[in-house]
């Protein structure tokens, strides 16, 4: 017979999936801590809190996975409890009590008080901006909306996330003054959608107006823009970004197709023409800047023509990044209605052959690097090398600078200026100038 843990209770939380969940987890955390509870992320605890993924097939069985995993660890006497939160228990609560009824408590996305609570924690309304982060201490995610009111066909995220909802300004220039006084020098604006931002609580789009307002925050340097929607993309943005040097020239702005009638199937609201021409807007507005954009391939329809035209446009438009994703076929979404009709096979040759061409393009622009001198931020050591970013590398998706630790001593969280010396495909290699 199993017997309760004698230990203080510690709380464990695990987060899955994208950056957006890692910044609720710090949000939980950071309540966690108000409360004077012992809390840790991803190392042992005898309460467990699982925040889950649901966007598409191996997320959600990741999430499953891991689930399973610790009511195991419950049942062997490891753990006392397992609570689960995040989109997939918002997606599924029902199917999840029913199939692993051993979890405590599930928990939607907009339950926090009530997880709070399970965990004989208040929610302290009070903490704006209060998280305990567990990126490197250099960087932080910012999340400046949650939810989404586009109509993509493919996306899952609106019935987890609800519609949009800004985050006043003040509360963000708040809460990115409390990171700086922590040391962050780094914030990656992350949303559904940024492009979005303000016309729900200003009736227009005030992305510009919050990076002027985050400019100003002492010890922020670096201010990186990421989910950034093709369609309504207000333009004054650029303006901004080539006025102020704190905001890196980079962009993410998620495309997934360029042919029309995948465009049109997928309700993306735009054209190739349209796309076409919003990139070489920004090319002109800000030359320097390095674009990444996320493509799917294999959605339902997408035929050998359909696929080489986005093939030819991927090596037409020269992505400084790029990432490829195979179409995951989810209920309740609008082309769940379509036949999935091209085979998994199909999808996975797919999507290699456009990170065969990317890999191609990310060495060739990446040759032209060398012998250039760039400001890099470094992030962590990993073996012999100490490991950093410039302004146009995003963490963990991006190109990294490696610089031989054998060359002398790099403070993690300081800026060096690094001269290329050597490229490969998505790795720099480079030492600092003295």
């Amino acid at each position: 017979m199993r017997t309760k843990s004698l230990k203080q209770n510690k709380i464990n939380v695990v987060t899955l999936g994208c950056s957006k969940n890692v910044y609720d987890s710090e949000v939980l955390m950071g309540q966690l801590k108000a409360n004077n509870k012992e809390v840790v992320h991803e190392e042992e605890g005898n309460i467990v809190v699982i925040n889950t993924c649901g966007f598409i097939a191996n997320a959600k069985e990741e999430s499953v996975n891991t689930i399973l995993e610790y009511v195991q660890k419950k049942e062997d006497g490891e753990v006392d409890k397992v609570f689960v939160t995040g989109c997939l228990s918002e997606r599924y609560k029902p199917d999840l009590q029913k199939e692993i009824p051993n979890v405590d408590q599930y928990f939607g996305t907009t339950e926090l008080p009530g997880l709070l609570k399970a965990l004989g924690a208040d929610y302290k309304h009070e903490l704006i901006g209060e998280r305990h982060t567990t990126t490197p201490k250099n960087y932080a995610y910012l999340k400046i909306a949650e939810g989404c009111d586009r109509p993509c066909s493919f996306c899952a995220i609106p019935i987890m996330r609800g519609k949009h909802r800004s985050t006043p300004v003040e509360d963000l220039v708040t809460e990115a003054e409390k990171l700086a006084a922590k040391g962050v020098k780094e914030l990656i604006l992350i949303a559904q959608d940024l492009t979005y931002y303000g016309l729900d609580l200003y009736k227009k789009r005030e992305l510009a107006t919050l990076l002027k307002a985050l400019v100003k925050v002492e010890g922020i340097e670096w201010i990186r823009l990421h989910y950034a929607f093709p369609t309504g993309f207000p333009m004054e943005v650029l303006e901004v970004m080539k006025q102020e040097a704190k905001i890196c020239n980079y962009i993410d702005i998620p495309l997934q197709h360029i042919s029309d009638p995948i465009l049109k199937s997928m309700r993306r609201g735009t054209t190739r023409e349209k796309t076409t021409k919003l990139l070489r807007d920004f090319r002109t507005a800000v030359p320097e800047m390095a674009i990444r954009t996320t493509l799917i391939v294999g959605y339902p329809g997408e035929t050998e023509e359909d696929f080489n035209i986005l093939k030819e446009w991927v090596q037409e438009m020269r992505f400084e990044r790029l990432g490829c994703f195979t179409y995951s076929h989810e209920e309740n979404t609008h082309a769940y209605n379509l036949e999935d009709d091209v085979p998994e096979e199909v999808k996975m040759q797919r999507a290699n052959e456009i990170m065969e061409i990317q890999s191609q393009i990310s060495w060739e622009l990446n040759q032209q690097k060398i012998g250039e001198t760039f400001r890099v931020l470094i992030d962590r050591k990993e073996g012999s090398y100490y490991v950093g970013r410039t302004e146009f590398d995003s963490p963990d998706v991006d190109n990294e600078v490696l610089i031989n630790a054998e060359d002398g001593y790099l403070r993690t969280g300081e800026f060096f200026d690094v001269k290329i010396k050597a490229a490969e495909d998505f790795d720099l290699y480079g030492e600092v100038v003295k």
